[in-house]
């Protein structure tokens, strides 16, 4: 098809009058000029078209490699030689007059840079920002405000506030912080990126420590030990397992660090055989020292398997004396098993051992302030906070009442003996309802979108209705809830909790 098009020159355009019921059925037209290449492009469905001009010589700077099929820098103008050609070779400027026009067109885009600045003006922040000094003052987010806005921020600062994140609810910072520091010449450090995994471990975020450990260009021992700390401190003590079975494999050296994640990642799991002969092995096929670290991994171990008898046999086998931090932690296991004997033998011999303990315990300790339940729930942007007070107002939406009603037909029955108050069976029913993880937990379910983890930060400890009533929670959504309480992480999925009801 012929498309009959006129070009006029003028000192600044090029006037083209094409028939517009052809130019509608062509798909594309581009004119070459030698100081300006015009395309053409009809748009779908509409009678208009998309006209644009670009100089030859006009070069994108935020585009390193401008589509050739638009415009390029050294764009062929028609030959002079040509006979067909529109113009003839009357209507080619001169090598001088072009430059001219080159140096006159360059100059108004100039000017129009000038006259248009661009959208990126430099932050308005004061000139004398110490981050450091922010850093020590726990001015944390402030500081991170700061480098958003352009303030350089060096090893040490990035060191500093990575040392800070410590808790779920500063998660979002703690992201914030890693963008900023793979823009920075720090990028590819191997300690600060260790310190980034080991806030995402702090943070209760595996899935983003895994995503900095995999991007990691270089790894130390230290890097793959805060990684299997980390999946066992969450409940992921299989995920850590398989990691370092990685780890050997590529044949890296591991330390006495290593082991004491490994033990870890099996009492998380709770693999008792393996975790004791991993135990055996850690002496005969690796000549480590064994320390008291090592001996409480085996505790441990012991501890969530139930078998506080052979945990008992192993502090009085041991090859050295045991230390008030061995039998202390044996003590908390008697307590979490409710074994009243085995408690108070490991007390006596901590007692011995150290005898300030026992003039400690003799001292009679005022009443504990009794502390409101205070639940913050991480959404996406923002934290919510909730107490038992006046989170009553959560049911009116009916979310509370729905859970209640399907939590009933997967077999859910209330477990009364964690209401101290003594009221009837009915009131006590009523008031598990109201403690403040499952208050978090509705109102999370009506307010993220489906299918996204929920984290809720409780400052008590978990009471066992509310466990077992948010492992079937976790089952009906289908979601991941992931509880932090004053002990530990509470990972909730498919009907099971990572912590095994060992907490």
């Amino acid at each position: 098809m012929t498309t009959s098009t006129s070009l006029n020159r003028a000192e600044d355009s090029i006037i083209f009058s094409p028939f517009h019921s052809e130019l509608r059925s062509l798909r594309f037209l581009r004119i070459s000029s030698p100081r300006c290449s015009f395309s053409l492009n009809p748009l779908p469905c509409s009678r208009s078209l998309c006209i644009y001009a670009i100089p030859n010589d006009y070069r994108n700077p935020h585009q390193s490699n401008p589509n050739p099929g638009v415009y390029r820098r050294n764009t062929p103008r028609p030959s002079t030689e040509n006979p067909s050609a529109p113009h003839g070779n009357n209507n080619q400027p001169s090598n001088r007059s072009r430059q001219s026009l080159d140096k006159q067109n360059t100059s108004r885009l100039n000017g129009q840079k000038e006259e248009f600045p661009s959208k990126n003006i430099e932050p308005n922040v004061p000139p004398d920002v110490d981050l450091m000094s922010l850093c020590q003052e726990g001015r944390i987010k402030e500081a991170i405000d700061y480098m958003a806005q352009g303030v350089f921020a060096d090893y040490r600062t990035f060191s500093a506030i990575l040392d800070s994140i410590t808790s779920p609810e500063s998660l979002e910072q703690g992201k914030r912080v890693n963008g900023l520091l793979r823009r920075s010449p720090f990028g590819n450090a191997v300690e600060l990126n260790n310190k980034l995994i080991e806030m995402y471990g702090k943070c209760g975020s595996m899935k983003n420590a895994r995503q900095v450990f995999d991007r990691m260009c270089e790894r130390t021992t230290d890097s793959w030990n805060l990684m299997i700390h980390g999946y066992a401190a969450n409940g992921q003590g299989e995920d850590g397992l398989m990691l370092f079975e990685r780890m050997k494999k590529l044949k890296v050296q591991a330390n006495g660090e290593s082991f004491i994640a490994v033990l870890s990642a099996f009492a998380s799991k709770g693999a008792l055989e393996e975790g004791l002969i991993q135990f055996e092995s850690i002496r005969h096929e690796y000549g480590i020292v064994l320390g008291n670290e090592h001996y409480m991994g085996v505790i441990d171990v012991l501890g969530r398997a139930g078998h506080l008898n052979e945990a008992m046999e192993f502090m009085t086998n041991l090859a050295v004396e045991p230390t008030t931090e061995l039998w202390k932690a044996l003590m908390k296991i008697a307590q979490i098993h409710g074994d009243i004997d085995l408690e108070d033998r490991a007390e006596e011999l901590m007692v011995s051992l150290d005898p300030s303990k026992a003039i400690a315990n003799r001292i009679p300790a005022p009443p504990p302030k009794l502390q409101a339940a205070i639940n913050m729930l991480g959404e996406k942007d923002h934290i919510c906070q909730f107490d038992s007070e006046n989170s009553y107002k959560v049911e009116e939406n009916g979310k509370l009442k729905g859970l209640n009603g399907h939590l009933r037909e997967a077999g859910y029955v209330p477990d009364t003996r964690y209401v101290l108050h003594d009221i009837d069976q009915e009131a006590k029913e009523k008031a598990l309802l109201y403690h403040s993880e499952r208050l978090a937990i509705a109102y999370g379910l009506i307010s993220t979108p489906p299918r996204t983890p929920l984290r809720v930060i409780k400052n008590l400890r978990i009471c066992g209705d509310c466990h077992n009533a948010i492992k079937i929670m976790s089952k009906i959504v289908g979601r991941e809830l992931i509880v932090r309480d004053n002990k530990r992480f509470h990972h909730f999925k498919d009907g099971i909790c990572s912590c095994r009801d060992y907490w």
